[in-house]
Order: C-alpha cells, then structure tokens, then sequence
C-alpha cells in the first residue's frame, strides 16, 4: 500500500490501525444485534464480497507484527481485532501493547515465541491466549492479582515472564511461584 500524501509506503509503518470504527450514520442505524438498517430492512453484505476482503488482508503470513496502541473503543473495533488475532496463525512475535485488552482466552498463537500485551487490562492469567511456543511473556502494567492458571504456560518453553506494575508482585514469594 502506498499513502501518496505523506510519501509511506505499507512496510514502513509499525503500528497500523486495523479498522476505524462505524461512521456516525452507521452506529444511529445499528440495532441491539449488531446489524444495520437500512429504509425499515435489514441489509447484510454478500458472502462473495465478505470473502473477498477477507482475502486481500492475508493476516495468516504474518510472522512479526505490532498492532499497538489500537484505541479499539467500540465493540465493533474489538470485534474485528479479535478475528485478526485469530488469523495469526505463523506469527512468531507479537506487540499488543495498550491496547485495552480483557480477554483472549478464545485466541491461539501456536508459534509465537514472543509477546507483548504490556499496559493492558487483563485480570488473570487464564485470559491469555493459548500460546504452546511461547518463550518472553511480557504482562506489565495489567491487573494480573493472582497466578492462578499459570499452569496454562507449564508445556511451554517459558524463559521470561514480566509481571511488573500487577497486584500479584504484592503477594509474598509470587517469583517463586
């Protein structure tokens, strides 16, 4: 891709915006289903033009990847992102910082070796995707208050786990642990 105005070519930005959100006329059209309506009916893409756009993101060849600092305000933005994640089926190291993640438990990098969720709002540890090649794990800045499902990590090949600015540095002997 190439942004004429600024003089960018796609491999030389770092932290790209996966999607804007909804425009303003498409949130007053949305129901309580996520779907939009158009003059009293309901109005949903083809599948040939879904598939389409589906195909020229390629997320699937991505090895190395930062989607940081996303501002993913809207479910719809939230949505969209975890479908990406779920697509990152070679990525081998990830960057997802601040990003406001709660939840990826539903997401699985089978050959990441390094990721990145620092300055997120994750809780615990079981909501942390399924990450059997994991190697650096970096969790600072969450609200991790306990490891309670860190024998998720168990089979991996864990070398680094960062969990600085989390309530669990609080609890007495949590590095041994």
């Amino acid at each position: 891709h190439r942004l004429e105005q600024c003089d960018v070519t796609g491999d030389q930005l770092t932290c790209p915006r996966v999607r804007e959100g909804p425009s303003e006329e498409e949130l007053s059209l949305r129901d309580g289903t996520g779907h939009y309506w158009e003059r009293g009916r309901r109005t949903r893409r083809e599948e040939g033009q879904r598939w389409e756009e589906r195909r020229q993101e390629n997320w699937e060849n991505c090895v190395e990847l930062n989607l940081s600092y996303q501002d993913l305000g809207d479910p719809f933005q939230r949505e969209n992102f975890l479908r990406i994640l779920r697509r990152l089926i070679r990525v081998e190291k990830l960057q997802l910082i601040d990003n406001s993640l709660t939840n990826l438990s539903s997401v699985r990098l089978p050959r990441c070796r390094m990721l990145n969720l620092h300055r997120n709002h994750l809780v615990c540890l079981r909501q942390l995707p399924k990450l059997p090649a994991v190697e650096h794990l970096c969790l600072s800045e969450n609200a991790i208050a306990s490891l309670g499902g860190l024998a998720a990590l168990g089979n991996s090949p864990l070398r680094s786990l960062n969990l600085n600015r989390n309530p669990v540095t609080f609890t007495q002997d949590y590095r041994a642990r």
